[in-house]
């Protein structure tokens, strides 16, 4: 593989920038630049070709095996300069045994050297994008190989099972003393409730990583515009007596508890014979049903019980105006505000505590084909007719399917994509 190097900071003025080489020529090329490479760490003066200085520089040296890529590794600390930056990856890229690097390539390297499975880069991609408390705390899980030692282990446990079954089939002429079916069922079955309990997860986990939604909706001129202004804490919509003020859906987004949440005001429903606001009332209604939690907020009437599993919750409108009561909430005295944050919060940190490691749609996939490749092989074991060859062949599809979780099987048509998303020095 040719030797690759890349600013792996981001651009722009900083205290410090670092460029990252990695590859066979790594040492060879840093020296080109510092005259001798320090074994572990050292400050050294950085000079051109024609012996110009171009910075003074702490350097990291990374010996094959021992760094993020698994390839020998130098990384320049640089003074975050743009023309210090500009500078040294100019002369850098004068140099015949480098090339620049793509978008993601030190860590496919990771992935091809064996330092990372292919589920710690995609958690390696959540990481680097996560924006609150909660995001990180499940992309630092996926990263850390949790998904992985959760297939290790499935996989053990399958290997096993077909392994018993195998030594029936080539043992079928001789005497069999013990029965292996009961074991390999319970290694089966184990196996499967496993994996359809992180199927499950996905869902919420994908939620998560996108951020929830919660779409406020009501009648129109019942203070959902300023009850957003005052959850957001600023004016972001526009407030009038003026009843159907609101025509689109309006998006705020928020960090909620860690949990990133982004709040939807929503045009009144009611009847109209106003095409705009029509078009409005029907994109509300239509957000309001893909949201994960929608906030009633009702004039009159009574209220109904609050709905804390299906995602509805239900307040009394401008309550600053009326007799407050439990339910009652005002955006304009903030009354009600501080309970309905809690309610929204307890619903999203329930479904939450369904999660996981496995967050992605690709990982509910391969775990829904592993699932069926295991229930099949459950019903031929448990056949009149003793298939035995084809449970071990329903056995082998389970495993592949596990494997192909953390990139061991079946993955190169994903490869593309997952790194697509990652910047050049990453």
């Amino acid at each position: 593989m040719d030797t690759v190097f890349a600013l792996a900071t981001a651009r722009g003025r900083a205290g410090v920038a670092v460029i990252r080489v990695s590859g066979d020529h790594a040492r060879a090329s840093a020296a080109r630049l510092m005259g001798d490479v320090p074994k572990v760490r050292g400050v050294r003066v950085l000079k051109d070709r024609a012996g110009d200085l171009l910075d003074e520089a702490l350097i990291l040296n990374f010996p094959k095996g021992k760094s993020f890529t698994g390839e020998d590794v130098v990384e320049l600390h640089l003074h975050g300069s743009p023309a210090v930056v500009a500078a040294v990856l100019r002369v850098l890229g004068e140099d015949n045994d480098l090339s620049p690097a793509a978008p993601g390539e030190f860590t496919r390297r990771a992935l091809e050297n064996g330092r990372l499975d292919l589920a710690q880069v995609e958690g390696l991609a959540d990481l680097i994008d996560a924006e609150t408390e909660s995001q990180r705390k499940q992309a630092v899980r996926v990263f850390s190989g949790g998904l992985g030692v959760l297939a290790e282990s499935w996989r053990s446990r399958l290997i096993r099972a077909t392994a018993l079954l195998e030594a029936t089939i080539d043992f079928v002429d001789e005497e069999v003393p013990v029965d292996v079916t009961p074991e390999v069922m319970s290694l089966i079955s184990g196996v499967v409730s496993e994996m359809e309990a992180e199927a499950v997860g996905v869902g919420v986990a994908e939620r998560l990583r996108d951020g929830f939604e919660v779409a406020i909706i009501g009648a129109p001129n019942v203070g959902k515009s300023t009850l957003l202004n005052r959850l957001a804490g600023r004016e972001v919509a526009i407030t009038s007596q003026i009843a159907g003020t609101t025509r689109d859906v309006i998006e705020v987004q928020m960090d909620l508890d860690g949990l990133p949440v982004t709040l939807l005001d929503t045009a009144g429903l009611r009847e109209t014979d106003d095409v705009v606001e029509g078009i409005g009332v029907a994109r509300a209604k239509e957000r309001a049903e893909q949201a994960d939690i929608r906030v009633h907020i009702l004039d009159e009437g009574r209220l109904p019980s609050q709905d804390m599993v299906g995602g509805n919750l239900y307040f009394r409108a401008k309550s600053d105006l009326k007799d407050a009561d439990e339910w009652g909430i005002s955006g304009k005295t903030g009354a009600g505000v501080d309970m309905l944050v809690m309610r929204i919060g307890e619903i999203l940190q329930g479904r939450v505590a369904a999660i996981g490691t496995a967050m992605r749609e690709r990982h509910r996939l391969a775990l829904v084909r592993g699932v069926e490749d295991l229930k099949a092989a459950m019903v031929s074991l448990q056949s009149q007719h003793g298939m035995t060859d084809l449970t071990a062949e329903e056995l082998r599809s389970g495993i592949r399917a596990v494997d192909s979780l953390v990139g061991r099987v079946d993955v190169e048509h994903v490869l593309d994509e997952i790194f697509s998303s990652f910047c050049i020095g990453k």
